[in-house]
């Protein structure tokens, strides 16, 4: 198989937390007066962000889409603390926070990120990523060494539409010239990106890794690194 670009999803693909969600929320909060489990925080996390609006803003105008992001984590926030307001401090606290989470320090990349990633530049393949993320996604890329990587990063909040709307996968090819049987697409959900890059005419891969298996064939992979043995550049 023969490809121009791969793009990826980003959280649970190329980037995940360099501690537990729940830890760095109930860390945080223990500074601003509120101590909660991390692993009660974890589950009501959880439980929210599976229920949340989509993080997209169509038609937005530009000047206002980085307080719209901010908006829409501070809501989903206040949801994940609901159980145990009042929480007085809440407005201190989301602002630590949504700081933290812009640092590349609070993640960290997969280690076969780096290696995949350069024997695909070196082949001449576009790459990109397609996230369901914020515009602190690009800091934290460049942050981890990463960004350089990439011809150009799509987050929902920006472009508009979020997975698994097959519109984000059109914007991203149709800023390359691409049609959909150039690209695949590989990230962590079998709904926002195996099916949803398959039903947009991409070829979607699953990185599953848990489940320590290859099944290529099936476009499941245990690491990025397998991608490699998939198609030539």
């Amino acid at each position: 198989m023969t490809i121009k670009a791969v793009f990826f999803d980003a959280a649970g693909t190329l980037i995940k937390p360099a501690r537990r969600v729940g830890e760095s929320y109930a860390a945080i909060a223990a500074k601003h007066g509120k101590h909660v489990l991390a692993s009660d925080i974890a589950e009501r996390f959880r439980a929210c962000f599976d229920v949340a609006p989509r993080l997209a803003f169509p038609g937005a105008p530009d000047d206002d889409l980085a307080r719209l992001e901010r908006d829409w984590w501070k809501r989903l926030v206040a949801r994940v603390f609901e159980p145990w307001s009042p929480f007085e401090r809440f407005d201190e606290y989301f602002a630590e926070l949504f700081a933290y989470f812009a640092e590349p320090r609070a993640w960290a990349l997969y280690p076969e990120v780096c290696e995949t990633l350069s024997v695909l530049k070196q082949r001449g393949v576009i790459l990109g990523v397609i996230s369901n993320f914020d515009s602190r996604l690009v800091q934290i890329l460049d942050g981890l060494g990463a960004g350089s990587s990439f011809d150009q990063i799509f987050v929902s909040s920006r472009v508009g539409y979020a997975k698994p709307d097959p519109r984000i996968f059109q914007v991203a090819l149709s800023r390359h010239g691409l049609k959909p049987g150039d690209a695949v697409h590989v990230g962590d959900s079998e709904t926002n990106d195996l099916h949803a890059a398959n039903n947009a005419g991409l070829r979607g891969v699953l990185v599953d890794r848990g489940n320590g298996t290859d099944a290529p064939d099936h476009g499941r992979v245990a690491s990025l690194k397998t991608i490699l043995t998939m198609f030539n550049g």
